[in-house]
């Protein structure tokens, strides 16, 4: 077992407030947001520390810090972070209009339909499968799921590619949150769990069974976090000037790319961030 929950914690959510950071560095004077978005209705995955998490009624993290800071540059006066309770429902509220947008989601075909994805995106996030410890399980490739039972949360995406195998070669039940799921695995209904490395770690560290769960070393796979506008929103004006927002922040070198091992690289903001290192501890809990 990995001995080093903080610096698991440390690194994805460092990097990204770094993307925050050296993109307000090199801000300058808002431009003026379309009288038609007076306010700008954001939202996220209530479970997924430290790119997003519920508190208090709102989606809090490094990346709705990301997008209220965007948005504020981009003249907008009013930023409204809502929870919806669960990602299915979040996801919802984006496709109905009820929300503007949306972040930290993956991109799929059904996704597209109803929203703008919003170019670059602004990390790569790794996934991985969790086992219960003492288990025997072991994971090297996709087929190695094949007559296994799995479970993830409902709501998920894992990519158009990987969604398709999952729907044709597995059996993966889904669970109404993320505890849930764990829940299930501990229980022995099912064999391995599906969620993103870093709130799967995080969660099993808040539950306090670090200890009985494990994650193989080998991820299910790595799939790019986007913002992304609903098509019904009256907020579409602002769209041109989030991809510009981001693509700056990415070409100056801090994009978050999170691969094998949890290593955060090429991010080395410039500016007034640019003495921060990528081992810095992370101080403060997200939960």
């Amino acid at each position: 077992m990995n001995k080093r929950p903080m610096l698991w914690f440390a690194l994805p959510v460092l990097a990204l407030m770094m993307l925050v950071g050296a993109s307000l560095a090199g801000a300058v004077a808002p431009t003026q947001a379309q009288p038609t978005c007076p306010r700008l209705v954001i939202t996220g995955h209530p479970a997924y520390p430290p790119v997003a998490w519920a508190a208090q009624d709102q989606i809090v993290g490094a990346a709705p810090t990301l997008v209220r800071e965007i948005a504020a540059r981009l003249g907008v006066k009013d930023v409204m972070s809502k929870d919806y309770g669960s990602w299915e429902r979040a996801q919802a509220a984006v496709r109905d209009g009820e929300a503007d947008a949306i972040f930290g989601i993956y991109k799929n075909d059904e996704r597209a339909a109803y929203l703008n994805y919003i170019e670059p995106p602004f990390m790569t996030d790794p996934v991985a499968v969790v086992a219960r410890k003492g288990a025997g399980f072991t994971f090297g490739e996709w087929d190695d799921l094949k007559g296994r039972k799995g479970v993830t949360n409902a709501g998920e995406s894992y990519g158009d590619k990987f969604d398709a195998f999952m729907a044709e070669e597995l059996t993966v039940a889904r669970a109404t949150g993320i505890d849930k799921a764990f829940a299930a695995l501990l229980a022995g209904q099912a064999d391995y769990m599906i969620i993103g490395l870093y709130p799967g770690r995080n969660e099993a560290k808040r539950r306090g069974i670090a200890d009985a769960v494990e994650f193989p070393p080998k991820e299910l796979l790595s799939s790019a976090m986007y913002v992304a506008f609903s098509k019904r929103s009256k907020c579409a004006a602002l769209q041109p000037g989030f991809a510009a927002e981001i693509k700056t922040s990415v070409d100056n070198g801090c994009a978050q790319t999170l691969g094998i091992g949890g290593k955060a690289t090429a991010c080395r903001p410039t500016g007034a961030n640019s003495n921060l290192s990528r081992e810095s501890p992370c101080n403060g809990e997200h939960r």
